[in-house]
């Protein structure tokens, strides 16, 4: 192990020098960091919650916590044109009710969709009123008899 000599970072005050931080000095392209440095770290960015910083936002946040979700991984995915896509679904939320725009706003988060449009083509794609889920009658499956045959099992 490398020995590593003191390095101190000073801040002068009035007429003497006072020791802000004493840590192992670094080589190039490895830095020493001491966590006690520095002050706690703020919980999680799951724990953070958006806040509105304008009338435009808050009415995007006010449709429910699909809008939160949605604007937490589209800011993570690097989704651009943020603000146009919060102010249609602000829009499709007031045309289409703020239950259905919050559904589809977490739809849309959870599945990765950020394009422009992509909210109104969810939302179009599950109107109200119609459930869709898989039956057994609908299955492509005919039975279970073709696995059977896998392993040797006949």
């Amino acid at each position: 192990m490398e020995a590593f000599t003191a390095e101190v970072n000073t801040r002068p005050r009035a007429r003497s020098v006072t020791d802000v931080a004493r840590h192992a000095r670094g080589t190039a392209g490895r830095p020493v960091i001491d966590d006690a440095h520095y002050p706690p770290r703020p919980d999680g960015p799951l724990a953070r919650r958006p806040r509105p910083t304008s009338a435009a936002e808050a009415k995007f946040l006010a449709i429910g916590e699909g809008a939160r979700t949605w604007l937490v991984e589209a800011a993570a995915a690097g989704a651009p044109r943020v603000k146009v896509k919060m102010a249609e679904a602000v829009t499709l939320a007031r045309l289409q009710g703020t239950g259905r725009a919050d559904w589809a706003l977490g739809h849309a988060a959870t599945s990765g969709r950020f394009a422009q449009g992509d909210l109104a083509s969810i939302l179009a794609a599950n109107p109200p009123g119609q459930r869709r889920s898989a039956a057994d009658v609908h299955s492509l499956q005919p039975g279970t008899a073709a696995w059977g045959q896998l392993g040797g099992h006949r």
